[in-house]
């Protein structure tokens, strides 16, 4: 049905004051509908401009204020019919007046209680999957560490097995220096070279035992440090989790965020916290810790292999050399001693016939065995010392030749003795250097069976070659 409306103009009702009042009544409520409309769509024309323009006295004036006021009923009266039945808009608009603008309250839909209740349910949703992000990196940062925890404890296992294997060593030497006082000549038992190399080898093995032992108590320090930043990083997981218990597993599949953007900017009361924070920093530095510890362990152990096959082939290599050295003259003794057995026996030989000699000089020991041409009172010696100054120079010839041959039978005699003693003694050398040279054999078997190349891993083992 069409709305008519007739021009007010035309129709003068009532006194001048009551139409006063009406013009200002409907002022104050086109102000009202401009202020509280929505949208801007929702237009209400002005019905009352001719109210407003004063009364003209004469009929030209009537006559342009009915017409103006005609037209602009006439479009208020078609702008209301066509704006009745339009919805009123929830979001608030901006009317220009001139330079200024006006902010209109929107206006509240039915639906306000449910928008209400799914902008929470977003706001929860978009806090726990910032949770969920942040649980996750907790639970891989705790990742991080149990794996360097793994590892450091298998660095730890071998250190233990290179301790071992030093504490072998060790008394290893100690045996060594043990088996080699074993020797049975004094001479024998004196330092030697290979004293000196055990002595080394000693000192070198308890100094990389100490420095082992010291590196083993910093990674027990370093892997209980690990296990705290573990359990702190899984308390914290937990701790954030408690928010995730109605959020499905791929509610946080939709929407990514960047590690720098979710975990730079921390609030007590936000999905990643202060402390959430400083236990990733703590772990973070934990670990890295964890690392360089272990490239240090592990040049340690390998610097530690290399000294110990060192200074064991070194000590190994001086008792060889040394046991060569024994047999060496163990050879020359038994030489030395053939040659002066075979001295002996000629010095014998020389001796009995020196003997011999003089006891062939002193001639017989009967008077009665003495030949007549030996005898000093035959008849030529007789004549021939009757005459002074004949004395015939026999008799001290065999005075001297006796006490010459003496002389030389009690000087052979001597060097024989010493020949005895010094063959003697040569055996008793030889002796000596087969018996050294059987215990140091020994000790090397020993040190050689004793060793278990297996004690150290094959990769260290071929690093430190």
């Amino acid at each position: 049905m069409q709305v008519q409306s007739v021009p007010l103009s035309s129709i003068t009702i009532g006194p001048r004051s009551w139409r006063d009042g009406t013009v200002r009544s409907i002022r104050r409520a086109e102000r009202l509908v401009r202020q509280t409309r929505a949208g801007g769509r929702t237009r209400i024309c002005s019905a009352s401009a001719s109210l407003l323009t004063p009364e003209q006295p004469d009929s030209t004036a009537e006559t342009t204020g009915d017409k103006i006021t005609r037209e602009k009923v006439e479009e208020s009266r078609d702008c209301i019919c066509n704006k009745t039945l339009s919805r009123p808009q929830t979001t608030g608009s901006i009317f220009r007046g001139g330079s200024q603008r006006t902010f209109v309250a929107p206006f509240p839909p039915t639906s306000l209680r449910e928008q209400c209740a799914g902008t929470s349910v977003a706001v929860a949703g978009e806090y726990m999957r910032r949770v969920r992000e942040v649980e996750g990196q907790l639970r891989r940062q705790a990742g991080k560490v149990r794996e360097e925890g793994i590892k450091l404890e298998r660095e730890r296992g071998h250190l233990e097995r290179m301790l071992r294997s030093l504490r072998t060593h060790l008394n290893i030497n100690r045996r060594s220096s043990e088996g080699r006082t074993g020797r049975p000549s004094t001479a024998e038992t004196e330092m030697d070279g290979a004293d000196y190399l055990l002595l080394c080898e000693r000192r070198e093995l308890a100094q990389l035992k100490q420095d082992l032992e010291g590196a083993l108590r910093n990674t027990l320090t370093q892997l209980q440090a690990l296990g705290q930043s573990s359990r702190k990083l899984l308390e914290s997981a937990s701790e954030r989790a408690r928010v995730l218990e109605l959020l499905p597993n791929s509610a946080s599949a939709g929407r990514h965020r960047s590690s720098a953007e979710t975990f730079t900017k921390t609030d007590p009361v936000s999905s990643f916290t202060p402390e959430c924070k400083q236990v990733l920093e703590e772990s973070t530095l934990t670990v890295n810790q964890s690392q360089l510890l272990r490239g240090n362990i592990r040049q340690m152990l390998t610097s530690a292999i290399a000294k110990q096959k060192a200074v064991h082939c070194t000590v190994n290599d001086g008792l060889v050399k040394k046991i060569s050295e024994t047999i060496g003259l163990q050879q020359n003794l038994t030489l030395m001693s053939a040659a002066t057995r075979q001295a002996m026996f000629r010095k014998q030989r020389e001796i009995n016939c020196i003997r011999h000699s003089h006891d062939r000089l002193q001639g017989p020991e009967y008077s009665g065995d003495i030949l007549s041409r030996e005898k000093l009172n035959r008849p030529l010696v007789q004549v021939y010392q009757r005459h002074p100054g004949t004395q015939l120079p026999e008799a001290a010839h065999l005075i001297q030749g006796s006490a010459v041959l003496r002389r030389c039978l009690t000087s052979n005699e001597g060097e024989l003795v010493r020949l005895q003693r010094a063959c003697l003694q040569l055996l008793d050398d030889q002796h000596g250097k087969r018996a050294a040279a059987q215990v140091d054999a020994a000790v090397t078997r020993m040190r050689r069976q004793q060793v278990d190349k297996r004690a150290m891993p094959s990769f260290l083992q071929q690093g430190a070659c």
